[in-house]
Formats: structure tokens, C-alpha cells, sequence
């Protein structure tokens, strides 16, 4: 279902080749890999896009040719011990806490920190995607995933998987609510 990503010389880069030439580190690989293979299974049809490190959203939207709100966050979030799940948060978006303690029935909630993250998912944190995890985990995408077209994450840095959003949330079986209030400006 996935589409070939030239670099961009339009050579094809190997899965483990970064697009400005350098070998990825081989957890960087399996990473990728992993959530390549779960992407194939998932029957969703998407566009791999590579892209070298960047430093800010507009970056990497404009590396991904698309707009900031169209990047999606992957989030971890723990609702209470060894009970976790996915937050799907668009970009110049971040997690509304009262709205998602709403909507899950609790009085708190936290993020855990990147170790945990790394344990629960196989993935480290800037690369988590609910594509490959190595834990399933329920799914909760804020109400603005669905709708547009939307890049994920693809379990490595600069590796990112374009969608259309409303079937990600379908496919993922995520719970669609507006759980995100927009990023506070400096």
C-alpha cells in the first residue's frame, strides 16, 4: 500500500539510509521497519516521507510539504500504573489535561517519562507511533486528526507516514474527541 519515497537526488534510499546519506543507527532501522511492516498490515494507504533532522513544527511541515496542523503527534500517556494509551495531538496543538480527564473518568493523569515511554512502545520519544508498537494500547485522536490528510510518525527521526486522517482513526480504532487546546505562543 505504501508508496516509494525517492531521496531527494531521486534515488530510492534503503530503509536504513538517512536522506542525507548517513547509515541509521540499527534501532533507528528496526524501529522503522517495525512500523512499516504494521502499516503494510494495516490495509491504510500512505506516503513514506524522509527527511533530514529539523528544528522546529514549520520545518518539518514544510519538509513533509504540508501544513503545521497536519503533523500529528503521537503521545504517551499514563492514566494509572502499567495502564497507558496513545494521543494522536495535531500540530501547534498540545493535550487539553481537563478535557482528557473528562473523557477518560479520572482525576489524573500524567506523561511518563522517556524511558517509560521507550519500555511500553519500543519506540524512543520524537519516533512513537501506535504503528508497530510493541504494546497495543487504546487510541484516543483529537477531534481535528479526522478530515484532512495527516503525517504520522513512522517509528524513526525524519520518517514520517502521510494518511488520510479520518481512516488513521478508523484503522487505529481510536476514540475521537476534542481533547487538545492550541500551543501557548511565546
Amino acid at each position: 500500500m505504501s508508496e516509494a519515497t525517492p531521496a531527494p537526488d531521486g534515488a530510492r534510499l534503503a530503509p536504513d539510509a538517512a536522506p542525507d546519506g548517513a547509515r541509521r543507527a540499527p534501532d533507528a532501522a528496526a524501529g522503522e521497519a517495525r512500523a512499516l511492516a504494521a502499516l503494510d498490515a494495516s490495509g491504510l494507504r500512505y506516503r513514506i516521507t524522509r527527511h533530514a533532522p529539523v528544528r522546529s513544527l514549520a520545518e518539518a511541515a514544510a519538509a513533509r510539504q504540508l501544513r503545521p496542523e497536519q503533523l500529528v503527534k503521537t503521545l504517551v500517556v499514563r492514566r494509572a500504573e502499567d495502564d497507558f494509551l496513545f494521543v494522536l495531538v495535531p500540530g501547534g496543538r498540545t493535550i487539553s489535561w481537563p478535557k482528557l480527564r473528562a473523557l477518560l473518568g479520572v482525576a489524573r493523569l500524567s506523561m511518563p517519562d522517556a524511558d517509560v515511554a521507550r519500555q511500553v512502545t519500543g519506540y524512543q520519544r520524537g519516533t512513537i507511533t501506535p504503528f508497530g508498537a510493541t504494546t497495543t494500547l487504546p487510541v484516543i485522536a483529537d477531534a481535528r486528526v479526522a478530515g484532512q490528510a495527516v503525517s504520522i510518525g513512522a517509528g524513526a527521526h525524519g520518517v514520517a507516514a502521510t494518511v488520510d486522517g479520518s481512516r488513521l482513526v478508523i484503522t487505529l480504532g481510536a476514540t475521537v474527541a476534542d481533547v487538545t487546546e492550541p500551543e501557548a505562543q511565546d
